[in-house]
């Protein structure tokens, strides 16, 4: 069972994101250069933080590795955590974009509708 334990739902949880915003929220966000920046710092902080955590000397948390692909990078971090930090920090940032554009739509309170 190497990998289907964590890393199919991994690999579901980018793919349901991905589908998501392209067939439903359309925001634009992936287009957006401010995104990616956003994703680069969250992985500057994910890399220490998580590879310590999961370093595999004195790891903090450990996986059943039966439920993982073995691909550890770097710093012993499992790829699939990559995967899942992806889908999360990504839909909310979908929601808050979303939630963003459906203010800017409305019309402000105390204006005359």
């Amino acid at each position: 069972m190497i990998g289907i334990g964590y890393t199919l739902p991994a690999l579901l949880s980018v793919l349901v994101v991905l589908v998501w915003e392209s067939a439903w929220l359309r925001t634009g966000l992936f287009a957006k250069p401010g995104y990616w920046l956003t994703m680069a710092i969250v992985l500057g902080f994910q890399i220490p933080v998580d590879g310590m955590l999961t370093r595999l000397d004195q790891p903090v948390v450990v996986y059943a590795e039966e439920h993982l692909t073995g691909v550890r990078f770097p710093w012993d971090i499992p790829v699939e955590d990559f995967l899942f930090g992806f889908s999360l920090v990504t839909s909310v940032l979908l929601l808050w974009e979303r939630s963003r554009r459906a203010e800017a739509a409305a019309p402000g309170e105390g204006e005359a509708r």
